[in-house]
């Protein structure tokens, strides 16, 4: 590949990532801004994004140490919280197989936002699945890197309200969320999605620990109700590469 067109490629996965770029910017600054108001150096917000890269395992990372919980009860709260990506894991296995030296990266690096990107856009014809892949990972990293340094340093210079702040998040997965039905014209996943949330919702009004845990039952009662709707076709690309 020319290097003209390595350019071409590059701008044109940034232009792909630009919904990341501007969602991580607005939710990696209120990071930055709680963590340093939580009584941390600005410096950490790097370190951990770069580190960790977990988004909202991160803010409940702070929150958790701010409050002085063990390491054991971090550890468990981060695993519940981030479980969602064995599923995801199992969906890539197929896009992933030709990665190469790529493929310890793309699995750290998976997010919400990159596995939406990675899932809902067909790889280019004659690309290499690695490079285009590590590509988009790279830089959605990189944007949360950024926005979190930007509210680290911020937040340690200039006092800030953050009333509503958390909202970002919602709003980010709302984005990514359309786009990608937009792309796959498949409304089963998200249809039990909001259905077995809602329900579960409804049941925790009445049974506590339902409540305590509804991430936990909505997660387990959706994967559960997709299985059996979707069968064996769960997990499988269709002509396009988008997943069943």
């Amino acid at each position: 590949m020319s290097k003209t067109e390595n350019k071409s490629s590059l701008l044109s996965i940034v232009k792909l990532t630009l919904p990341v770029f501007f969602g991580y910017i607005a939710i990696g600054i209120p990071f930055g801004l709680m963590l340093v108001k939580n009584g941390y150096p600005w410096w950490v917000a790097p370190i951990m994004s770069l580190t960790m890269y977990a988004g909202a395992g991160q803010y409940v990372a702070i929150g958790l140490f701010a409050s002085g919980a063990s390491f054991g009860s971090i550890a468990i709260a981060e695993l519940l919280l981030n479980i969602r990506h064995i599923v995801y894991g199992l969906s890539l296995i197929e896009k992933f197989k030709k990665t190469g030296k790529w493929k310890p990266y793309l699995i750290f690096a998976l997010t919400d936002e990159t596995y939406a990107l990675m899932t809902s856009t067909p790889l280019p014809e004659n690309a290499n699945p690695g490079r285009f892949y590590g590509t988009i990972a790279v830089l959605d990293q990189y944007y949360w890197i950024l926005g979190s340094l930007i509210g680290a340093i911020a937040g340690s210079l200039i006092p800030f309200d953050f009333k509503g702040v958390d909202f970002a998040l919602t709003a980010l997965f709302a984005v990514l969320l359309i786009e990608q039905i937009k792309a796959s014209k498949d409304f089963v996943p998200p249809a039990i999605g909001i259905l077995v949330t809602g329900i579960c919702i409804v049941i925790g009004k009445f049974v506590p620990v339902v409540a305590d845990n509804i991430l936990i039952f909505a997660l387990c009662a959706g994967i559960g109700l997709l299985m059996l709707v979707k069968g064996k076709n769960l997990g499988k690309e269709d002509k396009n590469g988008f997943n069943a």
